[in-house]
Formats: structure tokens, C-alpha cells, sequence
């Protein structure tokens, strides 16, 4: 609709999404801009006939659907001449982009946020143990106020009171943390949050960890079941096409770089995710298997 708004051409690559077709669609249809979630970009940055693409008409995107690691966003950028990529936030209920950066900001900016807050709309950042607002650079969980919140679920009431309290706040369920230009950080979702034996563990921070290792292609981590520590923290990885690598080079990859109790117990090495259409990783789904898998 957006496209037909302002007269340029939509290319849909493929009734799925699919990353060679992406390329290929870019390639030969003169491609200036590309939408979808990180998951679609690394793969299209991961096909092993990349550099045999021309790319040269890329000018940007938007990267949405799930936090975005930032050596992702840099590769985008870079990798995809996506100079003019911007970063989106938001959830149905909000109808649906509440933050987003700009094609201005700073590849910094970009790669750490989800940008600032759209315009007629408010946000918070909750501290839950409290209830009342987090100091800046402090995770809480998110709320969002405005005109883009719905009015409710259908039929559902009780689920509406939930999430929307009478002061027409919308809890997310989504922790961040916003800094003094208002940009906002996606930590992770509060029901994703891995709890080990009393410390809090969000994932995105490890996956955004991870995805600094050079064998790494893609990254998801969860919470296992623990009889003794509650969770245990599992690391899903996908490594590049032709890389090899064992669970103990990852665990030493970590060890000094981040707190020893965040460092990834059990490491599974995946070739694909659990995946809703619009290409979200199922994290409950992924748990499940991962359970499965590790006899738990």
C-alpha cells in the first residue's frame, strides 16, 4: 500500500522469502531497498554466490520483526550498500511502529537502538520491582501510550486488561533501556528472560555477543531447565557455510568477555529455527526442541 502511495515498484522475490531469490530479484530488477526481518538479511548476506551480485542500486531497507544484532545491522549497511537503512520497533498491538531510526542517524545509533520514539506517542521505561520509572541506561520493561494503541483484543476483556492499564499505558512485555537522546535498546522479552540460579540473563545481549565470533552466522539463545540453577543458558548456533567449530572453542571465545555465569552451559549447533511466516524465531518452540534434544 505504501508503495502505491508514493508510485515506485514493489518486487515481491518469492511466495516465501527466500535468500537467493532476494539477490537475485535485487540484481536484475535494479533493487534500490529491501524490507525484512534480521533472520532474512543474514541469509541473504550468507549465500555463498553473494559477491557475484550486483548490488550497486541498494540505497536501504528498514530491519524490523526482532531486535537486530548490530554486527547484522553493520553488515547491512556495508555488505548491502544499505547506507540509508533504519531500524523499527513496535508490536501489532501498536498498529504497528512505535520507534524507528532515521536514515541520518549514525551507524552507531542504528546498530544500538531501535531509534526514538515516533511522533504523538509516548513511551516509558518501567521498573517492575518498583513501579515507577527506570532511571536512563537502566533496563525495565517497556510501555507505550498514544493514539496507535489498540483499543483492545477482540472478544477478550480480561486479556485486554492485562496489557492496558486504565491510564491507557500498554506494557509490552519487552525490557529495553533509553538513553539521553531517547534512543531505545531492545534488551529482550521479559518471558524470555532466562533466570539462573537467581541472576537475570537477557538473550539478546549474549546473541548480540555471539555474533562477533567469525564462525558465527546466526544465533539464538534460551533458557533450559535446570533442576539445581532453575535455567541453564543454551546457545542455538548456525555457523557460515564451511566453518567447523566445537563447543568448548565457543565457551573459550566467551570466557573474559563476558560474565562467567552468562556464558552459554550447553552449545547446539543448528541448521535452521523454528519459524512463524513473517520469518520470527519461535523461541518457545526452540526451547522445546532444545529440551528435547538435551534429554532435560
Amino acid at each position: 500500500m505504501v508503495s502505491m502511495m508514493h508510485g515506485v515498484t514493489l518486487i515481491l522475490s518469492s511466495p516465501v522469502f527466500d535468500g537467493k531469490m532476494a539477490l537475485e530479484a535485487v540484481s536484475k530488477e535494479r533493487g534500490s531497498f529491501l524490507y525484512g526481518t534480521p533472520t532474512m538479511f543474514v541469509d541473504m548476506l550468507n549465500q555463498p554466490d553473494f559477491s557475484s551480485y550486483d548490488i550497486s542500486t541498494m540505497r536501504g531497507g528498514v530491519i524490523a520483526g526482532s531486535p537486530a544484532p548490530p554486527e547484522v545491522v553493520r553488515a547491512i549497511i556495508h555488505k548491502l550498500n544499505a547506507k540509508e537503512l533504519v531500524v523499527a520497533y513496535g508490536t501489532t498491538e501498536n498498529s504497528p511502529v512505535t520507534f524507528m531510526s532515521f536514515p541520518e542517524d549514525t551507524e552507531e545509533q542504528k546498530s544500538q537502538s531501535v531509534g526514538r520514539i515516533m511522533p504523538h506517542t509516548e513511551a516509558q521505561i518501567v521498573n517492575m520491582e518498583l513501579g515507577t520509572m527506570a532511571e536512563l541506561n537502566t533496563p525495565g520493561e517497556l510501555w507505550i501510550r498514544g493514539y496507535c494503541v489498540m483499543l483492545g483484543y477482540w472478544g477478550e476483556p480480561q486479556k485486554t486488561e492485562e496489557v492496558i492499564g486504565q491510564d491507557k499505558w500498554y506494557r509490552t512485555g519487552d525490557i529495553a533501556t533509553m538513553d539521553e537522546q531517547g534512543f531505545c535498546k531492545i534488551v529482550g522479552r521479559s518471558k524470555d528472560m532466562i533466570i539462573r540460579g537467581g541472576e537475570n540473563i537477557y538473550p539478546t545481549e549474549l546473541e548480540d555477543f555471539l555474533h562477533t565470533h567469525p564462525k558465527v552466522q546466526e544465533v539464538q539463545v534460551v533458557g533450559v531447565k535446570d533442576d539445581r540453577m532453575g535455567e541453564e543458558v543454551c546457545a542455538c548456533i548456525q555457523l557460515k557455510s564451511g566453518e567447523e567449530t566445537t563447543p568448548e572453542e565457543i565457551k573459550a571465545f566467551c570466557k573474559g568477555q563476558i560474565s562467567h555465569f552468562k556464558i552459554p552451559r550447553y552449545i547446539v549447533f543448528v541448521n535452521n529455527y523454528p519459524l512463524t511466516i513473517s520469518g520470527k524465531v519461535q523461541k518457545f518452540k526452540l526451547r522445546e526442541q532444545m529440551e528435547r534434544h538435551l534429554n532435560l
